[in-house]
Protein backbone atom coordinates (compact mmCIF):
# COMPACT_ATOMS: atom_id res chain seq x y z
CA UNK A 1 0.00 0.00 0.00
CA UNK A 2 1.56 3.35 -0.84
CA UNK A 3 0.80 6.28 1.51
CA UNK A 4 0.70 9.56 0.14
CA UNK A 5 1.76 11.75 2.99
CA UNK A 6 2.04 14.96 0.70
CA UNK A 7 -0.82 16.75 2.43
CA UNK A 8 0.63 19.39 5.07
CA UNK A 9 0.09 18.39 8.98
CA UNK A 10 -0.31 21.35 10.89
CA UNK A 11 0.42 21.45 14.18
CA UNK A 12 -1.37 23.93 16.96
CA UNK A 13 1.10 24.67 20.09
CA UNK A 14 -0.51 24.00 23.37
CA UNK A 15 2.75 24.55 25.44
CA UNK A 16 1.95 27.97 26.93
CA UNK A 17 -1.70 26.33 27.91
CA UNK A 18 -2.27 23.02 27.90
CA UNK A 19 1.42 22.37 28.76
CA UNK A 20 2.08 25.11 31.99
CA UNK A 21 -1.74 24.74 33.35
CA UNK A 22 0.03 21.38 35.54
CA UNK A 23 3.07 22.93 36.38
CA UNK A 24 4.18 22.96 40.20
CA UNK A 25 6.52 26.36 39.64
CA UNK A 26 5.03 29.23 39.34
CA UNK A 27 6.63 30.75 35.08
CA UNK A 28 7.41 34.32 35.35
CA UNK A 29 4.54 36.33 33.04
CA UNK A 30 7.96 37.39 30.83
CA UNK A 31 8.81 33.64 30.67
CA UNK A 32 5.77 33.33 29.44
CA UNK A 33 5.60 35.61 26.53
CA UNK A 34 9.38 35.41 25.58
CA UNK A 35 8.26 31.65 24.97
CA UNK A 36 5.33 32.57 22.90
CA UNK A 37 7.45 34.80 20.88
CA UNK A 38 9.95 32.34 20.17
CA UNK A 39 7.35 29.37 19.19
CA UNK A 40 6.25 32.77 16.70
CA UNK A 41 9.12 32.51 15.08
CA UNK A 42 9.77 28.61 14.79
CA UNK A 43 6.65 28.73 11.69
CA UNK A 44 3.46 27.72 13.79
CA UNK A 45 0.50 29.35 12.34
CA UNK A 46 -1.54 28.49 15.50
CA UNK A 47 -0.22 28.84 19.17
CA UNK A 48 -2.70 28.01 22.60
CA UNK A 49 -1.28 31.04 24.17
CA UNK A 50 -3.40 30.87 27.38
CA UNK A 51 -6.47 30.66 28.85
CA UNK A 52 -9.06 32.88 30.62
CA UNK A 53 -10.30 30.18 33.66
CA UNK A 54 -10.91 31.18 37.40
CA UNK A 55 -7.40 31.71 38.49
CA UNK A 56 -8.35 29.87 41.57
CA UNK A 57 -8.76 27.02 39.35
CA UNK A 58 -5.50 26.71 37.56
CA UNK A 59 -3.12 29.56 39.09
CA UNK A 60 -0.81 28.72 37.38
CA UNK A 61 -2.47 30.84 34.10
CA UNK A 62 -3.73 33.53 36.10
CA UNK A 63 -1.76 36.42 33.63
CA UNK A 64 -3.73 35.37 31.30
CA UNK A 65 -4.56 39.30 30.18
CA UNK A 66 -0.87 39.91 30.36
CA UNK A 67 0.39 37.40 28.53
CA UNK A 68 -2.02 37.89 25.64
CA UNK A 69 -1.41 41.92 25.71
CA UNK A 70 2.27 41.46 26.20
CA UNK A 71 2.94 39.18 23.14
CA UNK A 72 4.73 40.27 19.50
CA UNK A 73 2.01 39.20 17.47
CA UNK A 74 3.36 37.43 13.71
CA UNK A 75 1.13 37.73 10.93
CA UNK A 76 -0.24 34.52 10.05
CA UNK A 77 -0.18 33.78 13.14
CA UNK A 78 -3.71 32.58 15.02
CA UNK A 79 -3.47 32.98 19.03
CA UNK A 80 -6.23 30.89 21.17
CA UNK A 81 -7.26 31.08 24.07
CA UNK A 82 -8.82 28.65 26.29
CA UNK A 83 -12.14 29.79 27.97
CA UNK A 84 -14.70 28.16 30.55
CA UNK A 85 -17.61 30.65 30.60
CA UNK A 86 -19.05 33.76 29.23
CA UNK A 87 -16.90 35.64 31.56
CA UNK A 88 -13.78 33.70 30.07
CA UNK A 89 -14.70 34.67 26.04
CA UNK A 90 -15.26 38.57 27.62
CA UNK A 91 -11.92 38.45 29.40
CA UNK A 92 -10.35 36.78 26.03
CA UNK A 93 -12.02 39.48 23.76
CA UNK A 94 -10.99 41.99 26.04
CA UNK A 95 -7.22 41.02 25.61
CA UNK A 96 -7.48 40.47 21.46
CA UNK A 97 -7.63 36.82 21.10
CA UNK A 98 -8.14 35.35 17.63
CA UNK A 99 -9.62 32.20 18.69
CA UNK A 100 -11.88 30.96 21.59
CA UNK A 101 -11.66 27.47 22.25
CA UNK A 102 -14.65 26.12 24.58
CA UNK A 103 -14.16 22.65 26.15
CA UNK A 104 -17.38 19.73 27.51
CA UNK A 105 -16.13 16.55 28.67
CA UNK A 106 -18.39 13.74 26.68
CA UNK A 107 -18.13 12.01 30.32
CA UNK A 108 -20.31 13.50 32.42
CA UNK A 109 -18.01 12.81 35.31
CA UNK A 110 -15.02 14.30 34.27
CA UNK A 111 -17.32 17.37 33.04
CA UNK A 112 -18.04 17.72 36.65
CA UNK A 113 -14.79 16.97 37.85
CA UNK A 114 -13.31 19.95 35.34
CA UNK A 115 -15.92 22.20 34.96
CA UNK A 116 -17.81 21.66 37.80
CA UNK A 117 -21.42 21.30 35.97
CA UNK A 118 -23.11 18.58 33.59
CA UNK A 119 -22.77 18.81 30.02
CA UNK A 120 -26.12 19.86 29.62
CA UNK A 121 -25.59 23.08 31.74
CA UNK A 122 -22.02 23.23 29.80
CA UNK A 123 -23.46 23.24 26.20
CA UNK A 124 -26.12 25.94 27.19
CA UNK A 125 -23.33 28.02 28.88
CA UNK A 126 -21.74 27.36 25.50
CA UNK A 127 -25.30 28.85 23.50
CA UNK A 128 -24.82 32.11 25.63
CA UNK A 129 -20.34 32.60 24.36
CA UNK A 130 -21.82 32.00 20.76
CA UNK A 131 -24.23 34.75 20.98
CA UNK A 132 -22.23 37.26 23.07
CA UNK A 133 -19.52 37.51 20.05
CA UNK A 134 -21.47 37.52 17.03
CA UNK A 135 -20.08 40.07 14.98
CA UNK A 136 -17.04 40.18 16.88
CA UNK A 137 -13.37 39.42 15.35
CA UNK A 138 -13.02 35.98 16.67
CA UNK A 139 -13.54 32.39 15.78
CA UNK A 140 -14.74 29.64 17.79
CA UNK A 141 -13.25 26.20 18.43
CA UNK A 142 -15.56 23.57 20.99
CA UNK A 143 -13.05 20.62 22.30
CA UNK A 144 -14.86 17.24 22.94
CA UNK A 145 -12.59 16.18 25.81
CA UNK A 146 -12.48 12.47 27.15
CA UNK A 147 -13.54 11.57 23.51
CA UNK A 148 -11.59 8.56 23.57
CA UNK A 149 -12.31 7.16 27.20
CA UNK A 150 -12.46 8.70 30.51
CA UNK A 151 -10.74 7.39 33.85
CA UNK A 152 -13.35 7.78 35.93
CA UNK A 153 -16.29 5.89 33.21
CA UNK A 154 -13.94 4.19 31.21
CA UNK A 155 -14.98 3.61 27.72
CA UNK A 156 -17.06 6.04 25.75
CA UNK A 157 -19.88 5.52 23.67
CA UNK A 158 -18.74 6.66 20.44
CA UNK A 159 -22.44 7.54 19.35
CA UNK A 160 -22.70 10.29 22.30
CA UNK A 161 -19.02 11.97 21.29
CA UNK A 162 -21.16 12.49 17.39
CA UNK A 163 -24.08 13.68 18.85
CA UNK A 164 -22.03 16.45 21.05
CA UNK A 165 -19.83 17.20 17.58
CA UNK A 166 -23.36 17.45 16.11
CA UNK A 167 -24.25 19.64 19.22
CA UNK A 168 -21.50 22.07 18.68
CA UNK A 169 -21.94 22.72 15.03
CA UNK A 170 -25.89 22.90 15.69
CA UNK A 171 -24.57 26.08 18.03
CA UNK A 172 -21.97 27.07 14.99
CA UNK A 173 -19.02 27.07 16.00
CA UNK A 174 -16.14 26.87 13.19
CA UNK A 175 -13.81 24.10 14.79
CA UNK A 176 -14.02 20.72 16.32
CA UNK A 177 -11.35 18.83 18.50
CA UNK A 178 -11.04 15.78 19.46
CA UNK A 179 -9.44 15.10 22.68
CA UNK A 180 -7.99 12.42 23.89
CA UNK A 181 -7.54 13.92 27.43
CA UNK A 182 -6.13 11.22 29.39
CA UNK A 183 -3.97 9.54 26.45
CA UNK A 184 -6.32 6.03 26.26
CA UNK A 185 -6.88 6.06 22.47
CA UNK A 186 -5.70 3.27 20.24
CA UNK A 187 -4.61 3.73 16.46
CA UNK A 188 -7.94 1.60 15.24
CA UNK A 189 -10.11 3.62 17.45
CA UNK A 190 -9.22 6.49 16.09
CA UNK A 191 -9.36 5.72 12.79
CA UNK A 192 -13.12 5.33 13.18
CA UNK A 193 -13.82 8.17 15.15
CA UNK A 194 -11.81 10.53 12.52
CA UNK A 195 -13.33 8.79 9.61
CA UNK A 196 -16.71 9.71 11.24
CA UNK A 197 -16.09 13.47 12.37
CA UNK A 198 -14.89 13.98 8.60
CA UNK A 199 -18.72 12.84 7.33
CA UNK A 200 -19.45 15.94 9.29
CA UNK A 201 -16.98 18.75 8.96
CA UNK A 202 -14.04 19.30 6.66
CA UNK A 203 -10.55 18.25 7.81
CA UNK A 204 -9.34 22.16 8.10
CA UNK A 205 -12.08 22.28 10.58
CA UNK A 206 -10.87 19.29 12.85
CA UNK A 207 -8.15 19.16 15.55
CA UNK A 208 -6.54 16.55 17.27
CA UNK A 209 -5.60 16.40 20.90
CA UNK A 210 -3.14 13.11 21.80
CA UNK A 211 -1.28 12.58 25.32
CA UNK A 212 1.24 10.47 25.28
CA UNK A 213 0.07 8.60 28.87
CA UNK A 214 0.49 5.30 27.25
CA UNK A 215 3.27 5.72 24.27
CA UNK A 216 0.71 6.04 21.81
CA UNK A 217 0.48 9.64 21.10
CA UNK A 218 2.33 9.78 17.85
CA UNK A 219 0.52 6.21 16.44
CA UNK A 220 -2.58 7.94 16.69
CA UNK A 221 -1.48 10.92 14.63
CA UNK A 222 -0.44 9.14 12.03
CA UNK A 223 -3.62 6.30 12.21
CA UNK A 224 -5.50 9.87 12.46
CA UNK A 225 -3.40 11.70 9.31
CA UNK A 226 -3.74 8.53 7.33
CA UNK A 227 -7.74 9.24 7.46
CA UNK A 228 -7.98 12.51 6.50
CA UNK A 229 -7.23 14.28 9.53
CA UNK A 230 -4.74 17.49 8.53
CA UNK A 231 -4.49 19.34 12.43
CA UNK A 232 -2.96 18.40 15.71
CA UNK A 233 -2.20 19.89 19.04
CA UNK A 234 1.20 19.13 20.50
CA UNK A 235 3.16 20.56 23.17
CA UNK A 236 7.10 21.55 23.45
CA UNK A 237 8.39 19.08 25.38
CA UNK A 238 5.89 17.00 25.79
CA UNK A 239 4.64 19.26 28.48
CA UNK A 240 1.26 19.10 30.38
CA UNK A 241 -1.61 16.81 31.51
CA UNK A 242 -4.65 17.32 32.75
CA UNK A 243 -4.76 18.34 36.81
CA UNK A 244 -8.84 17.03 37.13
CA UNK A 245 -7.62 13.35 35.41
CA UNK A 246 -5.88 11.06 37.21
CA UNK A 247 -2.68 9.20 35.76
CA UNK A 248 -2.44 12.42 32.79
CA UNK A 249 0.61 12.81 31.55
CA UNK A 250 1.90 15.10 29.01
CA UNK A 251 0.51 15.90 25.74
CA UNK A 252 2.62 14.80 22.44
CA UNK A 253 5.88 16.08 22.20
CA UNK A 254 6.05 18.56 19.74
CA UNK A 255 9.45 18.51 18.19
CA UNK A 256 9.27 14.46 18.40
CA UNK A 257 6.02 15.28 16.11
CA UNK A 258 7.69 17.27 13.81
CA UNK A 259 11.12 15.25 13.55
CA UNK A 260 8.73 12.39 12.80
CA UNK A 261 6.74 14.17 10.00
CA UNK A 262 10.19 14.64 8.55
CA UNK A 263 11.45 11.49 8.56
CA UNK A 264 8.60 9.95 6.40
CA UNK A 265 8.25 13.50 4.48
CA UNK A 266 5.28 14.80 5.92
CA UNK A 267 5.47 18.63 5.64
CA UNK A 268 4.78 21.19 8.81
CA UNK A 269 6.13 24.35 8.05
CA UNK A 270 8.28 24.11 11.20
CA UNK A 271 11.53 24.78 11.89
CA UNK A 272 12.74 21.90 14.00
CA UNK A 273 16.48 23.08 15.14
CA UNK A 274 14.71 26.36 16.60
CA UNK A 275 12.27 23.82 18.41
CA UNK A 276 15.20 21.40 19.83
CA UNK A 277 17.20 24.76 20.97
CA UNK A 278 14.21 26.03 22.30
CA UNK A 279 12.80 22.98 24.18
CA UNK A 280 16.66 22.36 25.85
CA UNK A 281 15.80 25.72 27.50
CA UNK A 282 12.88 24.28 29.25
CA UNK A 283 13.95 22.13 32.14
CA UNK A 284 15.80 24.88 33.41
CA UNK A 285 12.70 27.25 33.10
CA UNK A 286 10.83 24.48 34.56
CA UNK A 287 13.44 22.61 36.91
CA UNK A 288 12.68 18.83 35.78
CA UNK A 289 13.52 16.93 33.03
CA UNK A 290 10.89 16.94 30.21
CA UNK A 291 9.52 13.49 28.28
CA UNK A 292 10.60 14.37 24.98
CA UNK A 293 13.26 12.46 22.84
CA UNK A 294 14.35 14.09 20.28
CA UNK A 295 15.48 17.17 21.85
CA UNK A 296 18.00 14.51 24.44
CA UNK A 297 18.87 12.27 21.13
CA UNK A 298 19.32 14.59 18.67
CA UNK A 299 17.82 14.02 15.42
CA UNK A 300 18.86 11.40 12.75
CA UNK A 301 21.03 13.36 10.86
CA UNK A 302 22.52 14.93 13.91
CA UNK A 303 26.19 12.39 13.38
CA UNK A 304 28.62 12.11 15.68
CA UNK A 305 32.67 11.79 14.85
CA UNK A 306 33.96 8.29 15.26
CA UNK A 307 35.76 7.35 18.60
CA UNK A 308 39.44 8.04 18.02
CA UNK A 309 41.99 5.33 17.50
CA UNK A 310 39.23 3.45 15.33
CA UNK A 311 41.23 1.38 12.47
CA UNK A 312 40.00 2.18 8.74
Amino acid sequence: MIRDYSSTLIVQEVAPRDGLQIEPTWVETRDKIALINQLSLAGFTRIEAGSFVSPKAIPALRDGEQVFQGIQRQPGVIYVALIPNLKGAQRALAANADELNLVMSVSQTHNLANMRMRREQSLAGFGEIVAAVQGQPVSLNASVATAFGCPFEGRIDEDDVMRIVDAYLALGVQGVTLADTTGMANPRQVERMVARVLTRLPADALTLHFHNTRGLGLCNVLAAYEVGARRFDSALGGLGGCPFAPGASGNICTEDLVNLCEEVGIPTGIDLPHLLQLSRTLPALLGHELPGQVAKAGRNCDLHAAPVGLID
